[in-house]
């Protein structure tokens, strides 16, 4: 097994926690997925920690961002070829669950617009996310790996396609 965190990781993990619940939030529903993917996610920021190297140029929200959605849009792919699997509930699992997890009693809403961004690609999510972050274009095109005029044109895209599912639902 790899040696423990270092100070840096957990000082990191601990600022940006919220970020990659806000990734799990979008891209699983069931509290039980979000928790696994909340910690592939940070196993596989851990490995890649000692790759890491503080530039002036990228922000480290930029590189955690890129981990935690290429984890998440690969754990949704592999979600969706294989067979559901059915967990049982227990008074355990319910009790172990986060307390920063969505409430069960969301206004209307906001589950109204989960149910939307539910039914984007997984590009399409990635970018309501970091919109909703209020991350410039220019992190935007860093974090996706595409230029800012893109980002500015398929955001509008975007935009119009929750647009057209809200009024239609």
């Amino acid at each position: 097994m790899s040696a423990a965190p270092s100070t840096e990781f957990l000082a990191a993990l601990h600022d940006y926690q919220p970020l990659v619940r806000r990734v799990c939030r979008l891209y699983c529903q069931d509290a039980d997925d979000r928790q696994d993917l909340f910690q592939e996610i940070v196993l596989q920021l851990w490995r890649a920690w000692p790759r890491y190297v503080p530039r002036p140029d990228v922000k480290l929200s930029t590189w955690l961002y890129r981990i935690a959605l290429n984890v998440a849009i690969s754990n949704l792919r592999q979600r969706t070829r294989r067979p559901a699997s059915v967990g049982l509930e227990s008074d355990v699992a319910r009790h172990l669950a986060q307390p920063s997890e969505a409430s069960a009693y969301e206004p209307e809403e906001t589950a109204a617009l989960y149910r939307a961004i539910d039914r984007l690609s997984d590009v399409d999510k990635a970018f309501v996310l970091l919109y909703l972050e209020d991350r410039p274009y220019d992190e935007m095109a860093d974090i996706l790996g595409i230029t800012q005029n893109n980002v500015r044109v398929k955001m509008h895209r975007v935009q119009e396609k929750l647009r057209k599912q809200l009024v239609h639902s």
